[in-house]
C-alpha cells in the first residue's frame, strides 16, 4: 500500500508518540509519505520506501482547513490513503482519509475548557468523521464516548497505545530502587493530582515511617496553564517540604530511570482514553497504583496492578501506608510488553486500510 502520514504533531505529547512508534510498523512493508517538518522527520531513516515531504503548516490551524499547500497536496494524492494520528485533516484532500480521536475529554469532563472551546473540538470532532472513511480510537471506553457525543456512523476500531521502543530496550545498569512515588502527567483536573497531594499528605500525618518522597514529572507547559490551585500547592510544597519535587520535562531516558528506579507509580485519573503511564512503569517492573475508573479496568484489569477508589484520598493513603507493589518476574515483564504492543496496533491500522483499497 501507499500511505501518506501526517507526522506534524511528533514532539507533542501522547499523540506525537502514537505516530512515532507507529510509523516504523508502516514503513516495513509499504511505501510512505512522511508529512513534517525536518525536525521531525530527521528520526526516521531514509529507504526507498519512504519519501518525506517537508511542511510546517501547524496543525488546526487557518491555514491546514482552508488553504493548505497545493504542492504537499499533490505529492498527497500519488498515494493511496491518508493517516493522520489525530482529528485534524487538512482541505482539499480527496484520497481516502483514516483518523484518529483519542478521547473526548473535553465533552465529557466540565471545566476543561470555555463554553466556545468545547464548541470548537466538537466541531474539530465532526469535522474528522465526515471526512474520514474510518476512524481509530485507543480504548473501548472512548469509542463509546465518541458514540454517545457524536453519533458517529463510519467505522470506528479500537487500536490501543503499547510501550514505546525507548523502554523495551536494556538498561546498561538498571537502577536500584528508591522510596520513590512517582506520577507522570499534567495537573489538569482529570490528572486527579489533587486526590494524590491529599493522600500524601494524609500518609505522612499518619505514620511517622512513611518516609517515600513524592516525584512529580511532567511537561512544565501543561503545568502552567492546568490547575491553578494544585500548580501553586505544589510549588509551595516543593519549596517548604523536600518529600515533594517537581522535575518539570524530562527526556525519555530520564523518564526511563525514573520509572525503574521508583518503587511505585501512582495515577490516580478522574478521567482518561488510555492512560499510558501504569503501562509504561510495568514494562520496567514498577508497580502501578490506579484509580478504578471504567477504562483502567478495561486496560488493567488482567495486569498486575493495585486499584484504589476513584478520588479518595483516604482509600488511596491506606494503600500508600500499605506499600502497595509486587515483584515482577521477567516472564510478566514480556506479557505486559506484548500484550500491549504498538506493533499489533499498526497491523490493525493497516488491515483496515487494506480493506478500504480499490
Amino acid at each position: 500500500m501507499r500511505i501518506a502520514i501526517d507526522c506534524r504533531m511528533i514532539g507533542s505529547g501522547g499523540i506525537g508518540s502514537f505516530i512515532s512508534e507507529l510509523i516504523p510498523h508502516f514503513i516495513e512493508e509499504n511505501e510512505c509519505l512522511l508529512i513534517g517538518t525536518h525536525e521531525q522527520c530527521t528520526d526516521f531513516v531514509r529507504m526507498p520506501n519512504v519519501e518525506f515531504c517537508f511542511c510546517d503548516i501547524p496543525p488546526f490551524s487557518f491555514k491546514e482547513s482552508f488553504s493548505f499547500p497545493a504542492d504537499v497536496l499533490e505529492k498527497i494524492h500519488h498515494y493511496d490513503f491518508y493517516f493522520t494520528p489525530y482529528c485534524n485533516i487538512p482541505s482539499g484532500i480527496t484520497i481516502p482519509i483514516f483518523s484518529v480521536i483519542h478521547d473526548v475529554v473535553f465533552l465529557d469532563v466540565k471545566g476543561m475548557t470555555s463554553f466556545l472551546g468545547r464548541v470548537a473540538r466538537k466541531l474539530f470532532y465532526k469535522r474528522a468523521i465526515n471526512y474520514s472513511d474510518a476512524l481509530f480510537t485507543v480504548s473501548e471506553f472512548s469509542k463509546g464516548r465518541i458514540l454517545h457525543h457524536l453519533h458517529c456512523k463510519k467505522p470506528i476500531e479500537v487500536v490501543y497505545n503499547g510501550v514505546p521502543r525507548y523502554l523495551t530496550e536494556p538498561f546498561g545498569e538498571k537502577p536500584p530502587k528508591k522510596d520513590q512515588i512517582l506520577f507522570v502527567g499534567n495537573i489538569k483536573k482529570h490528572k486527579g493530582l489533587k486526590t494524590l497531594l491529599d493522600a500524601f499528605q494524609i500518609a505522612r500525618e499518619k505514620s511517622d515511617s512513611f518516609k517515600a518522597k513524592l516525584v512529580i514529572v511532567g511537561n512544565a507547559e501543561n503545568f502552567r496553564t492546568g490547575d491553578e490551585e494544585t500548580a501553586q500547592r505544589i510549588q509551595a510544597l516543593s519549596e517548604t517540604d523536600g518529600a515533594i519535587s517537581f522535575t518539570g520535562r524530562v527526556s525519555n531516558d530520564e523518564l526511563k530511570y525514573l520509572y525503574a528506579e521508583s518503587r511505585l507509580l501512582v495515577q490516580p485519573s478522574l478521567y482518561e482514553g488510555f492512560g499510558i503511564p501504569p503501562l509504561e512503569a510495568l514494562s520496567v517492573g514498577t508497580h502501578a497504583l490506579i484509580s478504578d475508573i471504567p477504562v483502567f479496568k478495561e486496560i488493567y484489569g488482567s495486569l498486575p496492578v493495585s486499584f484504589f477508589k476513584t478520588g479518595e484520598a483516604n482509600d488511596l493513603a491506606e494503600q500508600l501506608l500499605m506499600g502497595a507493589e509486587q515483584p515482577f518476574t521477567e516472564e510478566e515483564t514480556d506479557r505486559i510488553q506484548n500484550t500491549y504492543s504498538y506493533k499489533k496496533s499498526a497491523e490493525k491500522i493497516l488491515k483496515t486500510l487494506a480493506s478500504f483499497k480499490k
